[in-house]
């Protein structure tokens, strides 16, 4: 009787076993896709921060803008922390948190910003930060131990290179001099603040880690905007899709993503994607708001896009 009784319990265990494995084999594919698919998504949603930067400026000022931005954002992250409970930092997790957000969202999106609000048209102001790519490989090479190899050093100069050609015979002084150094600033800021979330903060739970990065970068906004601006909000309804955006699918979405990509690749891997943002911002802004480039700036965003496929060989 149990001789008989063993033939379909063993072909019940057999058929379990076979669906956990088929599971996990999906679950495997779709990591696999979601990872190949993910490094082009983060470009397009990046790309978009800019363009939707440019509709929001026409109705505050940058850093009365960003402050906005930044309490939507930290209102959605507090839900989500509310909901999830995610286990929270000690005070050194914290304190690397603050300086993380102070860097990759105070400083750079105050500087992009800035630079868009000093006539700096959308498609060009993603050009400065574009060479990150280079300080990273630089800066990863000597903090972080990651080896960049002869091949990836030619795709970085390459991409310099390209850069040098979009940006040639651009005007370099007053109001457009200024935004120029602002997206400096945000190149550098996006910079070590890639770098720094790499080596600080890569063990803190992103929902408890984001939420005290955009709680410390409200504060920096809201200082910036009571001492240098009027403050003054037109609420118009480009304004407040611009900010819905900027809030949710920036701050929230992309930036999530530029961060478990951090975490599945190297530092200098995730810094060449920022190569094909200037393009895509082109693109982006040559169809919404008419920016032009000539054939040499089409030419350099070329070298940027070999570039990318260089560093990720």
């Amino acid at each position: 009787m149990s001789c008989r009784a063993s033939g379909p319990a063993q072909i019940g265990i057999v058929a379990q076993h076979m669906f956990g494995h088929s599971r996990r084999q999906m679950n495997k594919d779709f990591d696999q896709l979601a990872a190949r698919a993910a490094p082009a998504l983060f470009v397009v949603l990046w790309s978009t921060g800019f363009v939707a930067t440019k509709y929001m400026l026409r109705s505050a000022e940058p850093l009365t803008s960003l402050t906005i931005r930044m309490a939507v954002v930290v209102a959605i992250m507090a839900v989500i922390v509310l909901f999830t409970r995610p286990r929270w930092p000690g005070l050194t997790g914290i304190s690397h948190s603050v300086v993380a957000g102070i860097l990759v969202h105070g400083f750079y999106l105050g500087g992009t910003a800035v630079a868009i609000s000093l006539s700096i048209p959308a498609g060009l102001s993603a050009l400065i930060p574009g060479l990150q790519p280079i300080l990273t490989s630089t800066l990863a090479n000597r903090w972080l131990g990651e080896r960049v190899a002869p091949l990836q050093w030619g795709g970085l100069l390459l991409g310099l290179a390209g850069v040098a050609l979009i940006l040639h015979e651009r005007p370099m002084s007053g109001e457009a001099g200024w935004g120029w150094f602002s997206s400096g600033v945000s190149l550098v800021s996006i910079t070590l603040g890639t770098l720094y979330q790499r080596r600080y903060c890569r063990d803190i739970d992103w929902r408890a880690g984001n939420l005290v990065q955009y709680v410390a970068v409200l504060a920096f906004f809201s200082v910036g905007a009571l001492l240098f601006e009027d403050r003054i909000v037109h609420w118009t309804g480009e304004f407040i899709v611009s900010i819905v955006w900027l809030a949710v699918v920036l701050s929230i979405g992309s930036i999530g993503l530029l961060y478990w990509l951090i975490r599945r690749h190297a530092a200098t891997s995730v810094a060449s994607l920022f190569y094909l943002v200037p393009a895509v911002t082109a693109l982006m802004a040559y169809i919404l708001f008419g920016e032009k480039l000539d054939v040499v700036a089409i030419a350099g965003m070329i070298a940027c896009a070999a570039a990318v496929f260089l560093v990720n060989r």
